[in-house]
């Protein structure tokens, strides 16, 4: 199929609600322009699945979202940034357009903690998957090679959020011994990232437990800044951006379902429609 040439939106994807927080900063930094946000909420989480299913499933999206006219897309999902990233970029792109861009959610991340870590010890929660895929240790290797970088599966966040428990008084074991455990492993931890985009939700937890002197950082801001940068740098891509103020949502899962859970996301309304990925 041949994919419109026209300017278009921005896409942001996620596997499921996470990718709010991501797309909530996007749009407070650069709220001119146009977005197309899609949750695969029907197939989440994505977390432990294979590499090959996240791939499948990631591209499947990223086609459907540049099929809808988006010029740039944002894994904003730490899981799919980690396992289809670069096969996206590498492979998929030459064939579809070679001039669409598909970036993710980690490597913004990584440039920013070399800057934030006086100790150069750094902690990363994340899914079992990111974890597992070792992402953010290669990615921080290459831009701060001093900094020894210590992951952390929380397989009880992201169920935590959807469950709408995030704020309630169950959610402050999983939280503690979470914290407990990752600075067990490094007391020097000064630093430690957010690597998956529903654990914002729990900042007021993470915050209560954390040592004080341990800076907490979510990706939105960064992620933000850098496609801020990102199209400052790249005029061209700037060009084949749509620019009247938009949003529009669409979910693989029921739509009112779907709206309920991502307008504690976004702090404010939310419509989607549904669509079909397979």
């Amino acid at each position: 199929m041949t994919l419109p040439q026209t300017p278009g939106p921005i896409g942001v994807f996620d596997s499921g609600y996470g990718g709010l927080t991501i797309l909530r900063q996007i749009r407070a930094l650069l709220p001119r322009y146009d977005y197309l946000y899609l949750g695969d909420n029907a197939r989440a989480p994505y977390g432990p699945r294979s590499f090959p299913l996240v791939l499948e499933f990631t591209t499947q999206a990223v086609h459907r979202l540049f099929e809808m006219g988006c010029q740039l897309v944002i894994l904003a999902c730490n899981t799919a940034s980690a396992k289809a990233l670069r096969t996206i970029q590498q492979q998929c792109l030459p064939g579809w357009d070679p001039n669409r861009r598909v970036l993710g959610v980690i490597r913004p991340t990584a440039e920013c903690v070399g800057e934030l870590s006086a100790t150069r010890h750094v902690g990363v929660f994340a899914t079992e998957g990111t974890i597992a895929s070792q992402t953010y240790n290669l990615e921080i290797a290459k831009l701060h090679p001093d900094i020894r970088v210590t992951g952390l599966a929380c397989p009880m966040w992201v169920p935590l959020v959807e469950n709408g428990e995030a704020e309630g008084d169950g959610a402050d074991y999983f939280v503690r011994e979470r914290i407990e455990r990752i600075m067990a492993l490094d007391p020097e931890i000064d630093t430690i990232i957010l690597g998956c985009t529903h654990y914002p939700l729990l900042l007021n937890k993470i915050r209560l437990y954390a040592p004080s002197h341990v800076r907490i950082i979510p990706q939105g801001d960064y992620v933000a800044s850098s496609l801020r940068d990102y199209l400052s740098r790249h005029g061209e891509m700037d060009l084949r951006l749509t620019k009247r103020a938009s949003c529009r949502y669409f979910t693989t899962e029921a739509p009112e379902r779907f709206d309920a859970s991502a307008s504690l996301f976004m702090a404010s309304p939310v419509e989607s429609e549904r669509i079909d990925l397979s």
